[in-house]
């Protein structure tokens, strides 16, 4: 299950962890948002040994959100070492999903 919890810096979150970290930008109202939401709980279980799944709320952090230039939702941000190093707007199916973040991480490593 991708991680719910309050922090108090974003960029210690991201930088702290050994993995790549999927950031899920969403909001409660947001439909896909919600189509997205199993879809990123099967890429968390085939996933979890390879990068760590985290949803913000863009309403509880407007600024998070403002800062990466989030305009549409849902929006995936990939991030290695604190900084992105990709983006997915919109839904995207599971097969797919899975298929473009091996291949990232995989080139990450390279």
């Amino acid at each position: 299950m991708a991680i719910k919890k309050n922090f108090n810096n974003f960029d210690e979150l991201l930088t702290s962890s050994d993995l790549p970290v999927l950031v899920d930008f969403y909001a409660t109202w947001c439909g896909p948002c919600k189509i997205m939401a199993p879809i990123l709980e099967q890429v968390n279980q085939k996933m979890k040994n390879k990068l760590r799944i985290i949803k913000i709320d863009t309403d509880k952090y407007p600024k998070l959100a403002s800062q990466h230039h989030i305009e549409a939702l849902p929006t995936l941000v990939l991030f290695q070492n604190g900084q992105p190093v990709d983006r997915i707007e919109g839904v995207m199916q599971t097969p797919q999903l899975l298929q473009h973040l091996n291949s990232i991480i995989k080139n990450l490593k390279n």
